[in-house]
């Protein structure tokens, strides 16, 4: 049966990133969405779950069950049970400019083909959003069972942008050890993040917006908030677990030796967020530059009026070099962009989302 499909109303602004949180049964999806949720500060998330789990709407006092239906929460958490026919539709509702999302996480199904989710978000022509990566969960203790039982799991983990090794806390620390080793030849380059419950930083995978408290009577975000906050003594703080860097520059970088930093970047380096100027003929626009473990996206943007060409950078890891990665960005720095040839743009072009009917078309995802 057909169905129509919803009128789209363009977003003023950049495209909503869509992560995929991908995972078997079992791996902690779930957890790790509700832990995402409850520490997403003031940022709207958008969640589309294929296989309803047990998102806990019990903190934010909601009666009833999602079930197969679209609920709107007072938080701006819209979620849905949907299967891959639909994906584009509900995208369509939850990138409609009155619900004001910031982020859209769709939970896959554990039985699920992400690579093929992944296809279809590039294939998408709703310029409203865009795929922003896509994690995959791993029970850190039914590794080895997952793999013989489920042998697409190797598949799964070389398309992943970031993994998170869950349930680290039912390891010793020498199996730990073995299963990363493993998890290196798998899916070489791709980072892979430690975690127990699923706390992991939602800094990592998007940005959060300040969280104001209300006055009055309680909002569904205090209610959740206030949960998170009762629970924060158990849990810990997962924001302790990586290091952040922050890089100014003044000027141009050149392209190509951005490029270049971004293509050896260290696996512990998890995220990169912020703003390059380039400055090359053609190409002055502010670059926003976006990264989830192995995902790179760039996106030009207008300057606001009197801003400063500057760039403006935050890395986010664990285990890594700070020194050496704030050494790299200065040899980036570029002092004659005007002198700088077209073709030097080519590498960070290619991360670029082009439009509907662009020949340029975006790089395959699924390729290294």
């Amino acid at each position: 049966m057909s169905t129509s499909q919803p009128q789209r109303t363009r977003r003023t602004g950049q495209p909503i990133p869509v992560v995929v949180l991908a995972g078997f049964l079992g791996s902690g999806k779930t957890t790790l969405l509700n832990h995402l949720l409850a520490h997403r500060g003031g940022t709207r998330i958008g969640v589309v779950v294929n296989d309803f789990g047990s998102i806990e709407i019990d903190a934010m006092s909601v009666a009833g069950q999602v079930g197969d239906s679209m609920v709107s929460l007072g938080g701006g958490c819209l979620c849905c049970a949907v299967d891959g026919s639909e994906l584009d539709a509900y995208l369509a509702k939850l990138a409609d400019p009155a619900h004001r999302i910031d982020v859209i996480v769709i939970e896959a199904s554990g039985l699920a083909e992400p690579q093929e989710m992944i296809r279809m978000l590039v294939a998408g022509e709703n310029p409203d959003v865009r795929y922003g990566g896509m994690v995959e969960v791993v029970d850190a203790a039914e590794f080895d069972a997952t793999r013989h039982k489920h042998p697409e799991t190797d598949r799964h983990l070389a398309a992943a942008d970031l993994v998170v090794l869950n349930k680290t806390d039912r390891v010793d620390a020498a199996e730990r050890a073995r299963i990363e080793s493993v998890l290196g030849e798998l899916c070489p380059g791709i980072p892979v993040v430690a975690a127990d419950h699923g706390r992991i930083d939602p800094e990592l995978l998007f940005d959060r917006r300040p969280w104001t408290r209300t006055r009055g009577q309680l909002s569904f975000e205090d209610l959740l908030t206030r949960a998170a906050d009762e629970d924060e003594d158990h849990v810990g703080h997962a924001h302790t677990l990586y290091e952040s860097v922050e890089f100014t520059a003044d000027g141009a970088l050149s392209p190509r030796r951005f490029i270049d930093f971004l293509d050896a970047r260290p696996a512990g380096l998890y995220r990169i967020k912020g703003f390059v100027h380039f400055g090359v003929p053609g190409h002055e626009e502010k670059y926003e530059v976006h990264a989830v473990g192995r995902f790179l996206r760039f996106a030009p943007l207008p300057w606001a009026r009197a801003e400063p060409r500057r760039s403006q950078l935050v890395l986010i890891g664990s285990g890594t070099d700070g020194a050496a990665l704030l050494s790299g960005l200065e040899a980036c720095r570029e002092s004659a962009p005007q002198d700088a040839p077209a073709e030097s743009m080519w590498g960070v072009l290619r991360y670029v989302r082009q439009e509907a009917g662009d020949p340029a078309g975006e790089p395959d995802p699924l390729e290294p």
